[in-house]
């Protein structure tokens, strides 16, 4: 029988009984609220806590919601709306885009640890000096260094190179014009010239939130591992690439839930309308598991193991939404759909420094162009992708600025016939008659891709393979867990690799800085160098959007696909399902916060 009913069958026959009563301990026990759990699962292990040295998606969710950003994405605006957040106001800008300052609220505190000895730890704005100088430190080898330094925070890059030159620890007490705290709440930046989209890059905690100094001294290199922020949620629970835990922070502020989606946006208005008010966060813990293969993902999904799926596994979409549409058996459950087209491109990098596929002659740019004519993609979004795709024409995402839906370019093309003439061209043709091209030098051309040992993985792969062997190429496969194949990638060791990438600002330069010289080792996974590519991305960051702007974009689209470090693919039709307790999901274009906006109603499914 049931343990509830027996304790309700129990309780009945023992009023029957005079005096009896159950002990006080038990009937308050019982009366207890459950905690509120958000359960779901990410696809890929997490690499750290560490906002200065990580760059996956996976991290970067984790980190956005312990540490605080000192503006963010309101959650429900489309087009995207950025606001303060731990900030008074947005940024004063003065002196042509060259001069930010920001005001701190008063009265934020960071979750205690024993590394504050007791005490109550107030976020100043020291704090965002220090930690965004820790992006600079050649120590950390932070992967989003070159990207930072493409802002031109005054004295930054003169303090790196003083600790590069002279072999000792980064300096943090020595100020710098670029970045002060003019008060304990009043931070400005400096910048070498005109930023017009600074602001994109003081926003979200999953790149720029505050970290206390004194925890990072305490925990030393294992700072990764202790993640203390002012954020609304703590970890409390850690398995390394296998669950985390994360609950409700006790020092969190007073935050209520209110935002400003567009007016004809009827889904939008209705979730303000439902939870307009509410304190955050309405949750009381997010718990996330690390399950790599997309079946038990699914399953555990119907089987109310989790509250949510976040990104439908490509395989299931005939199963779940047939046609686009929520399948009638998930909708009879109260099952929950929401779709967007990703602002986010996957691609197959060439590493440019590699013997086989990379350089600059005409006979490598041949290769990596046939290699790209041969890939069939749209087959690929037909078959493995079950139509949730649609084919990448540049590095340009949807949402972003400057993307073209009508834009067609060489990328986008599938043309074997030309593909061949390409490699017969330059002579990677078949030498010793054993059905497969060689090298120009008579020796084997095999393509070696990196990979990982999942199912879907394996479906791309497949599926690649077979294009390749259309036009007498041969490949190879090399299978390594995720965070190991990340590491080599930015160390240049793999050859060729397909990963994919999301936007986390409606600028494209996030797409463009994927071949951006300097940041070859970090996002430039191709270790792509071209001088006339990179003055054209430091020239875009000066402009403000327009036509100028504009044409330098087109010319950088040009010269990805005249010289091919990359083969961008596709852009990804993103679907998530919930279940009908979890209130208030929508997932976010630009920003990884969603937890503190979601409420979890009572249920019995699980």
């Amino acid at each position: 029988m049931n343990p509830h009913k027996l304790l309700r069958l129990l309780a009945g026959c023992c009023l029957l009984i005079p005096g009896f009563a159950f002990p006080a301990s038990a009937t308050s026990h019982t009366a207890q609220p459950q905690p509120k759990v958000l359960r779901y699962a990410f696809e890929a292990a997490e690499s750290g806590f560490d906002p200065a040295q990580i760059s996956d998606f996976y991290s970067a969710t984790l980190i956005s919601h312990i540490f605080d950003g000192l503006f963010e994405y309101d959650y429900l605006a489309r087009p995207a709306e950025i606001r303060p957040n731990v900030a008074v106001a947005l940024p004063e800008v003065s002196d042509n885009f060259t001069t930010w300052t920001v005001r701190i609220r008063p009265g934020i505190y960071f979750s205690q640890d024993p590394a504050f000895k007791g005490q109550r730890r107030e976020l100043v704005a020291q704090d965002y000096v220090y930690s965004f100088k820790r992006f600079f430190d050649p120590a950390l080898k932070s992967p989003g260094y070159t990207s930072l330094s493409q802002l031109g925070v005054l004295g930054l890059e003169q303090l790196r190179e003083r600790a590069l030159q002279s072999r000792q620890p980064f300096d943090y007490d020595t100020e710098v014009p670029g970045i002060k705290a003019l008060d304990r709440y009043t931070l400005q930046f400096k910048l070498q010239s005109a930023r017009p989209r600074f602001l994109f890059s003081l926003t979200g905690g999953d790149g720029l939130g505050a970290l206390a100094r004194e925890v990072v001294e305490f925990y030393g290199d294992k700072i990764s591992e202790h993640p203390v922020g002012t954020g609304p949620f703590k970890l409390s629970t850690w398995r390394r690439s296998s669950m985390l835990r994360l609950g409700r922070n006790p020092e969190y502020r007073e935050q209520f839930y209110d935002a400003r989606p567009a007016k004809d946006d009827a889904a939008g208005q209705a979730l303000l309308q439902q939870l307009k008010g509410r304190k955050l966060p309405m949750i009381d813990a997010v718990e996330i598991r690390i399950i790599n293969e997309s079946q038990p993902r699914w399953l555990s999904f119907l089987n109310a193991e989790f509250d949510l799926l976040f990104k439908l596994p490509a395989e299931f979409t005939p199963v779940a939404i047939p046609n686009g549409k929520l399948a009638e058996s998930l909708a009879r459950r109260g099952i929950q759909m929401n779709r967007i087209l990703g602002a986010d491109r996957t691609y197959q990098y060439f590493n440019m420094e590699d013997p086989l596929v990379g350089g600059y002659t005409p006979d490598k740019v041949a290769l990596r162009r046939a290699i790209a004519l041969a890939t069939d993609v749209r087959s690929e979004i037909e078959t493995v992708r079950r139509g949730q795709a649609i084919v990448a024409q540049s590095m340009v995402s949807p949402g972003t600025w400057g993307y073209d839906p009508q834009l067609q370019s060489e990328m986008g093309e599938f043309d074997p016939a030309r593909a061949k003439a390409l490699l017969d061209l330059f002579g990677y043709v078949d030498q010793n008659g054993d059905g497969w091209r060689d090298q120009t030098d008579g020796q084997p051309l095999i393509l070696t891709l990196a990979t990982q040992p999942d199912p879907l993985s394996r479906a791309f792969d497949e599926h690649w393979t077979q294009s390749m062997k259309a036009v007498g190429l041969r490949v190879k496969t090399v299978v390594g867990q995720w965070p190991e194949q990340l590491k080599a990638a930015r160390a240049g060791q793999l050859m060729m690799w397909a990963v994919g990438s999301t936007d986390d600002s409606p600028d494209p330069q996030g797409g463009v800085n994927l071949l951006y010289g300097p940041s070859a080792g970090d996002s430039n996974l191709a270790r792509f160098r071209y001088a006339p590519y990179d003055h054209i991305v430091q020239s875009m960051q000066g402009l403000a959007d327009g036509p100028q702007r504009l044409a330098l974009l087109r010319e950088a689209q040009k010269i990805a696909v005249a010289y091919m470090p990359y083969k961008f693919r596709v852009h990804r039709r993103v679907t998530d399902l919930s279940h009908p307790w979890l209130k208030g999901f929508r997932r976010p274009v630009f920003s990884r916060q969603f937890w503190q906006y979601v409420d979890m109603e009572p249920h019995t499914a699980r």
